[in-house]
């Protein structure tokens, strides 16, 4: 069967590949760079500057301990182009891989007509349809937005803003107000309501004291208007500093208009099966709403080449392991089908411990936070909220152990590599006492 694939990021490559993988015929249709906005202008971007952030960290700390000694000389102009190079290589990779089961890749923009896709001037039919076309900043419509910066203007900026307004609370405005506080800008944080609303109010406590300690943070605040170096809020509050516009993003669903059905926020609307209203035409990743997460993009892609492909498969949300890069990670997660009775609801707190990552945070007492509710009843987890250098990688692994309904028995028998895994020793544990 002919199969095409519109867009490459991580639900459209992941896609291609899986239909590859099962001998289908994949044309994978690309109208910028291979995979999308997670390599090129979101995630990646994002980690790989806060792996700076958190080198100047611990540098910062170390010449506070007094056993080094350093001034750090930092080129932003040099940041950039390495990230650009290593994107670059990773795009080649990207693409061999692909090409090596098959698939041919075509780089223009596409369009939808009955039956067919248009790119290039070239008309090709298809047997099923996948649209991944991800999704783009979501710009307020609020006089001056054009000067506003977005995730897509970090590697066009020659230098570290002086001063930055950052305009959203959720985790893209967290983690951007981490990296450039971090390198030297004074930053604001301005949330129409309050920011960080994924994690409990103790975590979120936590997170404003010990890590972006050193950002003012704007709560319950509109802005009104900006500039190229100003912000206006709704108290005629004027902020010096350039506007940077966190507020969500916005479907790249134009290319489907008339041709599927879509949500009333113009995502398109599909099933367990990714399938949307047309019986050959599915929908996975940012294009579709929900989770915007890059793990769920490619669980979506998955899935959609799997039904295409005659392989019934069906999409499960449950449990979606999340987090918050910035100097020290905030990872969570929430069973979301969980029927725990308010009286049947336990939480736990602790302090991060000296492991993985954490022993020179020890003399500053800023090793982290837990907390964990679970049903005390079935004896079971239902949330969890973790800072700790290794809490990707603890609430990833517990994710999967909430997902697969083991009772907290069943952790019992956990053995930690030390001092690799010690946090999720000391969660499973401290759920006895």
């Amino acid at each position: 069967m002919k199969n095409i694939v519109i867009g490459s990021g991580p639900a459209g490559r992941l896609g291609s590949l899986e239909l590859g993988k099962l001998g289908e015929e994949v044309t994978l249709i690309e109208k910028n760079h291979i995979a999308g906005t997670c390599l090129n202008e979101g995630c990646m971007v994002v980690c790989a500057l806060t792996d700076i952030t958190k080198f100047i960290d611990s540098n910062n700390r170390f010449n506070h301990y007094g056993f080094i000694k350093s001034q750090l000389d930092i080129s932003y102009e040099k940041i950039v182009e390495k990230i650009t190079e290593t994107q670059i290589k990773l795009r080649q990779l990207n693409q061999m891989e692909n090409e090596s089961f098959g698939n041919n890749i075509i780089y223009g923009e596409a369009s939808i007509e009955e039956g067919e896709v248009k790119v290039n001037g070239e008309s090709f039919e298809y047997d099923n349809l996948l649209i991944a076309t991800g999704a783009r900043p979501f710009i307020p419509d609020i006089p001056g937005s054009e000067h506003g910066l977005t995730n897509k203007d970090i590697l066009k900026l020659d230098d570290v803003p002086d001063k930055l307004n950052i305009i959203g609370g959720g985790i893209i405005a967290c983690e951007i107000a981490n990296i450039y506080s971090t390198l030297g800008s004074e930053v604001n944080i301005i949330a129409r309501s309050q920011i960080l609303k994924e994690i409990s109010a103790n975590t979120k406590e936590y997170v404003l004291k010990h890590i972006l300690n050193d950002i003012n943070v704007i709560e319950n605040t509109n802005v009104k208007e900006v500039s190229e170096n100003k912000v206006l809020t709704d108290s005629d509050e004027e902020l010096e500093g350039i506007p940077f516009f966190a507020t969500g993003r916005t479907p790249n669903s134009e290319i489907a208009k008339g041709i599927v059905e879509l949500n009333h926020d113009n995502t398109i609307k599909v099933n367990e099966m990714m399938k949307t209203s047309a019986d050959n035409i599915y929908a996975a990743g940012d294009v579709t709403g929900g989770y915007q997460l890059t793990p769920v993009a490619r669980m979506e892609g998955i899935t959609a080449a799997r039904n295409m492909a005659n392989y019934s498969n069906k999409v499960s949300y449950n449990c979606i392991p999340q987090t918050l890069s910035l100097n020290m990670e905030v990872s969570f997660v929430e069973n979301e089908k969980s029927e725990c009775s308010e009286d049947d609801k336990k939480t736990i707190a602790f302090p991060g411990i000296g492991g993985p990552g954490a022993f020179w945070n020890i003399l500053t007492g800023d090793t982290g936070y837990s907390e964990v509710e679970f049903d005390k009843n079935k004896n079971k987890i239902n949330r969890i909220n973790h800072i700790s250098p290794s809490s990707v990688s603890d609430v990833a692994y517990l994710s999967y152990l909430m997902r697969m309904d083991y009772d907290l028995e069943d952790y019992g028998e956990f053995l930690e590599i030390h001092p690799s895994t010690d946090t999720n020793y000391k969660i499973i544990k401290t759920m006895w006492l």
